[in-house]
């Protein structure tokens, strides 16, 4: 029955960092369109947050409870279960403008798509969360929650907000209502809980992948900075007189400044 409640808490966690994809859309509701100064900034924050958590949060964490060759076998991993997902759909890409129209195929392709980008993050949460229940954490709505989990669960939250952002833009662009637009952004991060939940049940089972999980996580979300957020920032600043490199790098300095703090409370 505890391993139930747990488990339901770290879902509950990968949900609340699926709803924050949602906040991306509200700026919509006061103002018709991001300009793509912002854009670039909000890319760069959101990278600064992921470098920051995985680094000072994830490989950290591993650290103590593995050693660097276990790290870096579990980032390997990570990295190369997110290039193969990408392999597999190659030319799937789907534009979220498709998603009004999508019938129940294509929304399964969607669904597959979103996953790769968004169950690495739901698998960071679950993993941050092993030592849920275990003397030392924070004391939260009767649980006993590790620091990293709050940190974790904070950091891809706050991350997700631009992903809602430029998953609204096109959307905006093609009318789509507002109330809608919160949906799929949150649709987008469905994959989240299911994997926190996925990765919270089996380094419980199996301990000793622990350093392997920690490295898992922050493989895949280092790449997915380097391979998916970098050159989304770029193309968004390529219109304007920088190129939007200082934009970006200042927006990273910012993330990783916010997060830095939260892993030493």
């Amino acid at each position: 029955m505890a391993f139930l409640e747990n488990l339901l808490l770290v879902t509950l966690a990968g949900l609340v960092t699926a709803l924050a994809t949602g906040l991306g859309a509200i700026p919509f509701f006061f103002v018709r369109d991001v300009n793509n100064r912002l854009n670039v900034v909000l890319w760069g924050f959101s990278s600064g947050i992921m470098i920051s958590a995985s680094l000072f949060g994830l490989i950290r964490e591993g650290l103590a409870e593995g050693t660097p060759a276990e790290i870096a076998v579990g980032m390997a991993a990570g990295v190369l279960l997110v290039v193969l997902a990408h392999n597999v759909i190659t030319n799937a890409e789907v534009d979220p403008r498709q998603y009004e129209e999508a019938d129940f195929k294509k929304l399964l392709l969607i669904l597959g798509v979103l996953t790769v980008h968004s169950f690495p993050e739901g698998i960071a949460v679950g993993v941050s969360f092993a030592d849920l229940g275990i003397e030392g954490g924070t004391p939260i709505v009767g649980f006993t929650v590790p620091v990293l989990a709050v940190f974790m669960t904070v950091a891809i939250s706050i991350h997700n907000v631009p992903e809602g952002t430029a998953i609204s833009i096109p959307l905006r662009a093609m009318g789509v209502p507002r109330w809608k637009m919160v949906w799929w952004a949150v649709f987008s991060s469905l994959p989240q809980p299911i994997g926190a939940a996925i990765a919270f049940t089996f380094v419980r089972l199996a301990r000793e992948v622990l350093p392997y999980g920690f490295g898992f996580a922050a493989g895949a979300m280092i790449y997915l900075v380097l391979t998916e957020f970098v050159p989304e920032a770029m193309e968004r600043g390529a219109e304007l007189s920088s190129g939007g490199k200082p934009e970006f790098v200042g927006g990273a300095v910012a993330g990783a400044l916010l997060m830095v703090p939260l892993n030493f409370v």
